[in-house]
């Protein structure tokens, strides 16, 4: 220790009493002293889907085990709104309260916070930057919000891999996917012996039209008249007993589909004979048990896929495809009807392989016949493993009421 100066033991106490309170002050903790666990809603709001209020409770759960005993990492994940910051300042405040030195930053603070370390006449920028490193507990909020200069990563970095070396306790919240994370990072992330990682998936709490939990992908609100109930086998219209039969086989298929949904349904036809309204009501079936799924029109769907490349879009690409492909229940409307450019059958091939792949439960609507479709589409769509096609030959609903005022 020669020709160090190293402050004496009996000043050790207040130093760090100073330096805990430093970190408070740089923290703004004060101003998220009402982000409490107690003031924190573990099942959300009402009305939430299970999946969602049970993502929402698990990560309530963990978070107050972490900050009953902040060790490792933990890694909040989800939507904006959906209650990441909230818990993550709980942690902070909590450990504070118990007199741990904390710091709480969003990540482009952090960066700002080493950045006017250059200018300051208390402490230079490695005494900042390995305070940072070393500080008991970490918490960085909106992880993926800063600057993606060269500065900012390798700064990041370096802070991350330390404390993923020393195993320093930390807290990180994003709403950014794994995959959408420098691999250096991410490969960190991963790990499982260190990080615990939960993704919420709650709408967000501050937009009370989304307490539905529908997407705003989801065109399903605009079709809420359409249910089982209310759908017609039309057996006043003395349909051939083909396409009554056709028709019928359809209907029963999609209740059973809606009770428990399994593998590829497909409803295929001329336009106006029930196709949409069937899959309309297996959507509104399953949202009324509380798992909405993601409705949507084939060309809107590439729309939105299309929306993401403008640099106002506060989604990116991979995030909105990630959401489209992995949806625990995916209902494409009007396959056949979108723009046929390359661009577009390549991402619905990508859609649907995925989906083939992992046999996530799927219902599909279209007119074409089915050897007008991209065939690699059509040896998905037809593998009767996965697969149900139901061809329902009825004629429009709209056809068939003027013929029976024709007769009338």
């Amino acid at each position: 220790m020669f020709g160090k100066v190293v402050p004496c033991v009996c000043r050790y106490e207040n130093l760090e009493q100073r330096r805990r309170k430093r970190l408070f002050s740089f923290s703004h903790l004060e101003a998220l002293g009402h982000l409490t666990f107690d003031t924190f809603q573990p099942r959300g709001r009402i009305g939430l889907g299970p999946l969602q209020a049970a993502s929402l409770e698990q990560a309530y759960n963990l978070a107050r085990q972490f900050a009953e005993n902040p060790k490792g990492w933990l890694l909040l994940s989800g939507g904006y709104g959906c209650g990441k910051t909230h818990l993550a300042a709980a942690i902070a405040n909590e450990v504070v309260a118990r007199g741990k030195a904390t710091l709480f930053l969003t990540v482009p603070d952090l960066l700002d916070f080493l950045r006017f370390a250059y200018g300051s006449q208390e402490e230079t920028f490695e005494e900042r930057f390995e305070e940072i490193r070393q500080v008991p507990l970490l918490v960085l909020d909106d992880f993926g919000t800063q600057s993606a200069t060269p500065w900012a990563q390798e700064k990041l970095f370096q802070i991350l891999n330390f404390r993923y070396i020393n195993r320093l306790p930390t807290v990180i919240t994003t709403n950014l996917l794994l995959n959408e994370i420098d691999a250096r990072l991410r490969s960190r992330l991963q790990d499982p012996e260190l990080v615990t990682h939960v993704y919420i998936q709650a709408p967000d709490y501050r937009r009370p039209m989304d307490d539905t939990g529908h997407s705003e992908l989801s065109t399903l609100g605009l079709m809420g008249r359409y249910t089982f109930g209310n759908f017609s086998l039309r057996e006043d219209e003395r349909l051939p007993k083909r396409d009554a039969e056709s028709l019928r086989k359809a209907f029963e298929a999609a209740r059973a589909f809606a009770e428990a949904p399994s593998g590829w349904l497909i409803f295929t036809g001329p336009y106006g004979n029930g196709k949409t309204h069937l899959a309309a009501a297996i959507a509104n079936y399953r949202a009324g048990m509380g798992y909405p799924p993601l409705f949507v029109v084939v060309p809107d769907l590439l729309d939105h896929l299309r929306a993401t490349f403008n640099p106002n879009s506060t989604v990116t690409y991979d995030r909105r495809f990630e959401e489209i492909r992995t949806a625990p229940l995916l209902i494409l409307d009007d396959l056949g009807t979108q723009a046929t450019t390359p661009w577009a059958r390549e991402k619905l091939y990508q859609l649907f392989n995925y989906r083939y792949t992992s046999e996530l439960p799927t219902v599909i609507t279209t007119a074409l016949p089915m050897e007008e479709i991209d065939a690699r589409l059509r040896s998905r769509m037809l593998d009767s493993r996965l697969s149900r096609l139901f061809m329902i030959s009825a004629p429009p609903y709209y056809a068939s009421r003027r013929r029976t005022k024709k007769r009338t």
